[in-house]
């Protein structure tokens, strides 16, 4: 490394599988000028501490952290550090996941077959303040954004639901319980709750019964 060159990046990872630590360490190990692993941990509580503790630069999580929503664990570290950025590297290949991690903060959405390369490609694009996508759910994204832009909204938009309400509803007229939906959804069910309060607001309801009533009656999934 030259005079010139940054420092490399410092790295919090992330993930309830020791095996996945261990591997992401080695292969980033394979490039000391770009990235320098400052801790591993396997909860988000242990996450929070660590990051707190050691003001990386960036932070590697998954979607899923055990029962616990990376998601939520996101939204967390931005806020509360807003100079480390946050990296989902993950094997959720949905662009469901993408919109939500993108809403929370996240400044990257990266699948994890990505090899050691690609990944230090990647980080370096975050330092220099990009969003990076993974190219796998690139197309899927940009044909989301071609029907919203053509005014193919999700079902209830016209009633005021965003589209994680709207995702909710359609779990609960499923007839899904709230843990089941914070699973499906990987958040916790505290958001969940969130979002139900938000809906019954905007549907002019009181319980799942008369939002399921609205929903029956708009013929809002089909």
């Amino acid at each position: 490394m030259t005079a010139s060159s940054p420092d490399p990046q410092r790295l919090v990872l992330v993930d309830d599988h020791e095996m996945v630590l261990h591997g992401l360490d080695a292969m980033l190990g394979h490039f000391p000028e770009e990235v320098v692993n400052v801790g591993q941990v396997t909860t988000a509580a242990a996450a929070l501490t660590m990051v707190a503790e050691r003001s990386p630069d960036v932070v590697l999580c998954d979607v899923r952290i055990g029962k616990e929503s990376g998601l939520d664990l996101c939204r967390q570290i931005t806020s509360q550090h807003p100079a480390t950025k946050v990296v989902l590297l993950t094997v959720y290949d949905d662009e469901h996941y993408l919109y939500q991690a993108l809403r929370v903060g996240a400044s990257g959405y990266i699948l994890k077959r990505i090899g050691g390369q690609e990944l230090v490609g990647y980080l370096r694009r975050v330092r220099e303040g990009e969003t990076v996508v993974d190219p796998a759910l690139a197309g899927r994204v940009a044909l989301s954004a071609a029907h919203i832009s053509s005014g193919e909204f999700w079902s209830g938009a016209h009633l005021g639901l965003t589209q994680r309400e709207s995702e909710v509803l359609e779990l609960i007229v499923a007839g899904h319980s709230n843990r089941a939906v914070a699973s499906k959804l990987v958040v916790s069910e505290d958001t969940v709750k969130t979002h139900i309060r938000g809906l019954y607001r905007k549907l002019g309801v009181a319980d799942r019964s008369g939002a399921i009533a609205v929903a029956l009656r708009e013929g809002l999934f089909r």
